[in-house]
């Protein structure tokens, strides 16, 4: 952290934050007003308190979102999917937390193909004659059409799945896979389109009985390698989950709350660029202790790398379950601080603790200010944590930008921003669905499946940035689901972003973007030469039509998902581009010129 610019900002910030202040006062009481209301109509009965869905009441209601439908294509682009989560009535807490998803080029021919991560059965639940679910690995053709070749390309291999990370670790010019699970996780080396299982010669394996959710390829010391960070939820065992024996009144046996459970450390593992990985989990400083027991505190499900205080070293936000978020900041030397707490993103603005899941970090202001989203659990809002300078501190922005009521009702796993009508502004989507299948007996606003939800960013045209959109304005979008994972990527080379949703225990929803406006945009593939090959960790910032664009070079996003590490920028009306600055990892600069519009470019490290 540099303290100098963190001391020159500070009157900046109170500044900032005083303004903001004053219009989060007015907006929680408008919601005390209604919540009152709302108590005294509750049922004795109810084993949660429903909160009905509050309008933002700092957006400009004449302002309206363009039309754009997404199309579901699932089955006629080939996709036959299916996740297996192995539930048969016991309820164990695994079953209803599955699965993610990756778009990645895996052939290296300049289109996005397809990964879906599967669970298993029990043991004690497998059919002998029945052959095991496995992941599955659809190759695009280019146009959206998919082609199941997972056991040509040697992923057909049976786990308990959960989540993935595409990175090319060896520096080859081929994406490889890290598969998370529970119980051992497995590394996939790609030698041109054929995986070969790595997980023993490259220690990443993990202990047999953890239980790893979403992983992130990064280069945390700045040499030219992957490295590899895993996040772990609780220490859970079949027979612990029987123990623990959580019921709900009107229900019965249900999947109980993370709390019931211990939580874990997370992993670091150091790439020593001869194909081998070192644990540095503790010698990092990423092993995190509750104050009080001194024992393990995190919960991790989601995770989002990015580089808060612009000192050149990624830094890990890390999405905990019940317990607070963890912001591990890159000393540069090795070694990460737990920030958290003091910089604003460990608890909720009550200083609360919520049920985080998935996660993802962009300048959705078009500003030096970076924005944090958070999906939580049911009767709790999405969070956006927000800087309020260059440099942190944070403020959860959730209420005044116009998420929070709208999401209170959702039980959000997957997030991401992407700018779906590519208008130069990132919007936000998230996938909802409970853990629950008869949740409704028992909470009259909940349900199993539920919508997910589009939040259009409407930038200076209102006081908040983001107006949530109907379900039945969005196409398919508005299909209520067991969301899980979520993805995106222009899946059929026209420009637009497309998006994958997993179920539990379900088929996934494959979204085309039908977009009809005329914006126009631009695609571009970094591939570092000095730098990790991926470039991931790079920065793009593109001026065009007075607004200045910044994006990462980042697939980890989301919930135990992977999106596209092609960048796209919305240029709206704009048909000339002013200027593209780029940020290496390595501290170099790259300034490409006479760059054309409507196209996607592959633009090298020199």
């Amino acid at each position: 952290m540099k303290n100098n610019n963190r001391s020159e900002a500070t009157d900046e910030v109170i500044a900032v934050v005083f303004k903001r202040s004053l219009k989060v006062a007015a907006v929680l009481a408008a919601l005390f007003f209604v919540a009152v209301l709302v108590n005294r109509t509750l049922r004795e009965d109810e084993a949660f308190v429903d909160m009905p869905p509050v309008s933002p009441v700092d957006s400009r209601s004449e302002v309206l979102a363009p039309p754009v439908f997404f199309t579901d294509i699932t089955r006629q682009s080939g996709v036959d999917f299916s996740h297996v989560n192995g539930a048969y009535g016991d309820k164990l807490l695994p079953e209803t937390m599955g699965s993610g998803v990756a778009f990645f080029d895996y052939d290296n021919d300049a289109d996005q193909d397809l990964l879906l991560i599967n669970s298993d059965y029990w043991p004690d639940r497998a059919e002998a004659n029945e052959p095991r679910p496995t992941m599955k690995l659809y190759q695009n053709d280019g146009q959206g059409q998919f082609t199941d070749v997972t056991k040509s390309a040697g992923l057909a291999v049976p786990m308990y799945g959960m989540g993935v990370a595409v990175g090319d670790y060896d520096n080859d010019g081929d994406a490889d896979l890290f598969i998370t699970a529970y119980g051992s996780n497995h590394l996939f080396r790609n030698d041109d389109g054929h995986f070969r299982e790595v997980t023993t010669e490259s220690g990443v394996g993990g202990a047999p009985d953890a239980w790893s959710t979403s992983a992130s390829f990064l280069d945390v010391d700045n040499d030219g390698d992957l490295d590899l960070f895993v996040a772990n939820y609780v220490r859970w065992s079949r027979q612990l989950d029987f123990n623990v024996d959580f019921q709900l009144v009107g229900i019965g046996r249900a999947y109980g709350p993370p709390n019931a459970y211990e939580g874990t450390y997370n992993y670091l593992y150091r790439n020593d660029g001869d194909g081998r990985f070192r644990d540095v989990s503790e010698a990092s400083g990423i092993h995190i202790n509750n104050p009080a027991t001194g024992e393990p505190m995190g919960k991790a499900l989601g995770v989002a790398p990015v580089d808060i205080d612009g000192d050149g070293w990624l830094d890990i936000l890390v999405a905990n379950d019940t317990v607070q978020n963890f912001l591990l900041l890159n000393q540069g030397d090795g070694m990460f601080e737990e920030r958290g707490s003091s910089l604003g993103l460990a608890f909720d603005r009550d200083g609360k603790a919520t049920g985080a899941m998935g996660v993802d970090v962009a300048h959705f202001r078009n500003d030096p200010e970076i924005g944090f989203a958070v999906g939580n659990f049911a009767n709790e809002m999405t969070s956006l944590y927000v800087t309020q300078s260059a440099n942190p501190p944070l403020t959860d922005d959730a209420i005044i930008e116009g998420i929070g009521p709208a999401s209170r009702l959702a039980l959000t796993f997957g997030l991401f921003f992407f700018d779906y009508d590519l208008d130069g502004r990132l919007d936000l989507l998230q996938a909802n669905g409970h853990l629950e299948t008869d949740i409704n007996k028992v909470q009259s606003s909940q349900h199993y499946r539920q919508p997910a939800q589009l939040f259009w960013n409407c930038g200076s045209e209102c006081r908040s940035s983001f107006l949530v959109q109907p379900d039945d304005a969005t196409g398919d979008l508005g299909t209520a689901l067991v969301g899980r994972g979520a993805a995106y990527a222009d899946i059929d080379s026209d420009g637009d972003l497309d998006v994958i949703l997993t179920q539990n225990g379900g088929a996934p929803l494959l979204l085309r973007n039908d977009l009809s406006l005329p914006n126009h945009w631009l695609r571009i593939k970094l591939v570092g030469t000095s730098v990790n090959r991926d470039a991931i960790g790079a920065w793009v910032e593109l001026r065009a039509g007075g607004t200045v664009q910044r994006r990462q070079v980042m697939p980890s996003r989301s919930y135990l998902s992977q999106v596209e590490s092609v960048l796209t920028f919305g240029l709206g009306s704009s048909e000339h581009i002013d200027s593209i600055d780029i940020h290496w990892p390595d501290g170099s600069r790259q300034v490409p010129e006479n760059v054309p519009i409507d196209t996607q470019l592959r633009i090298k490290q020199p």
